[in-house]
């Protein structure tokens, strides 16, 4: 059966980090939605997204397809429902569709002529920004139990403390450096070739992607998850960095997301707390308004290819969009539209050729070419972005 992830209702309340990607690559636990959903289904997925996205993501429609929601993170009872879905036969939660089976002849898809599965089972349906950090501690402890179930750990190096061993998993060429290993809460994973350096202190749920660094004397709460080929440093506490950025240095970070490509200045911080213990209000770009959270713990949500300089203080629930490029005193505003340069004394539009250098240059550190596909969306989104910027 050939599979198909598709954005679903929810894929503008998820900007700015859907603004660079389908909803189905949005990290969250251990993996990706997508390798979720891949491995549960043992079998490759294609995408349909945004029209300006399909040249990086597109889409292969074959004979029969099943069509699943990819703002919903898979579970086996799920997975088994959707396997046995047959033609014009489609997969509800309320009023929301997870699946439905469609062929290549179909014109437009009419669920009135379909029998409608309800699912009855509880399920987690990333819907906001916040959603992701918030449950980032049941979709790790399912993923580790996923990734991990029959497989042997490598072994913890003898000058690592750790408790519960039998909840923490190291892959192949990681190296963890006189450090403390804390699984009592939830499991640690550490990736392939990871480099855990002396002196940190980490506290699960935690996970770690292949090729990740963790400096020295890092201190690193649960639920957190760093992707593949990033580097993390300081303070840090239920938050998700994509793969290929880094927050290297001392600073806070909590309750926090951050996209592909973001650079966290030293000695920069948010809040994730307001001083009157309030709910937060974070910036919401279907309604472009300010929508409550129902949190009181709430950070940073940062785009993809977006940077910070050294010191750099971000208020309680702070939304920064695509390659936004943030320095100087003080708290910038709460909402910093993509493309915007400068800080709380003033922002002007950070310009596209300053952007593709920037982004070049970055992209190239890691060993990833910055190609024409990346150039046309970052352009399509600097164009699509612009009425934010009333500078």
């Amino acid at each position: 059966m050939n599979y198909i992830l598709f954005d679903g209702t929810v894929r503008n309340s998820l900007l700015p980090l859907t603004f660079t990607k389908p909803v189905a690559d949005l990290r969250i636990g251990i993996l990706t939605i997508r390798e979720k959903w891949e491995t549960y289904l043992d079998s490759t997925t294609t995408t349909l997204t945004e029209d300006y996205l399909e040249e990086k993501f597109p889409m292969v429609e074959m004979a029969q397809n099943i069509m699943i929601n990819a703002s919903f993170l898979p579970t086996l009872s799920l997975v088994e429902k959707i396997m046995e879905l047959k033609e014009n036969e489609a997969i509800f939660k309320d009023e929301e569709v997870i699946a439905f089976f469609t062929t290549d002849s179909q014109e437009t898809v009419d669920f009135d002529h379909y029998k409608q599965i309800e699912f009855d089972s509880e399920l987690i349906q990333i819907k906001n920004t916040w959603d992701l950090f918030s449950f980032n501690e049941i979709a790790l402890k399912a993923d580790f139990e996923l990734i991990t179930e029959g497989r042997v750990s490598q072994p913890i190096p003898d000058d690592v403390h750790y408790v519960n061993k039998e909840n923490i998993f190291i892959e192949e060429g990681a190296e963890i450096l006189f450090s403390v290993l804390n699984a009592s809460k939830g499991p640690i994973y550490i990736g392939k070739d990871v480099i855990v350096m002396e002196g940190s202190l980490i506290r699960g749920p935690f996970a770690i992607g292949e090729h990740s660094v963790v400096k020295m004397g890092t201190r690193i709460y649960g639920a957190t998850t760093i992707g593949e080929y990033c580097t993390i440093g300081g303070e840090v506490n239920n938050s998700i960095l994509s793969s290929h950025s880094n927050k290297g240095h001392d600073g806070f970070l909590g309750n926090s997301v951050l996209g592909e490509w973001c650079n966290i200045g030293a000695d920069s911080n948010n809040s994730n707390l307001k001083n009157n213990y309030c709910e937060v209000r974070l910036w919401n770009y279907e309604t472009e308004n300010f929508a409550k959270t129902g949190l009181q713990f709430c950070g940073l949500i940062m785009g993809d290819h977006s940077k910070c300089a050294i010191n750099t203080m971000f208020n309680t629930g702070t939304v920064v969009g695509v390659s936004a490029n943030i320095f100087g005193g003080n708290f910038p505003r709460n909402f910093i539209p993509s493309f915007s340069w400068g800080g709380a004394s003033g922002f002007s539009t950070y310009q596209l050729n300053k952007v593709y250098e920037t982004a070049r240059l970055a992209m190239k550190r890691k060993g990833v070419d910055f190609d024409e596909k990346e150039q046309r969306i970052l352009e399509h989104i600097f164009e699509i972005t612009k009425k934010y910027r009333n500078f």
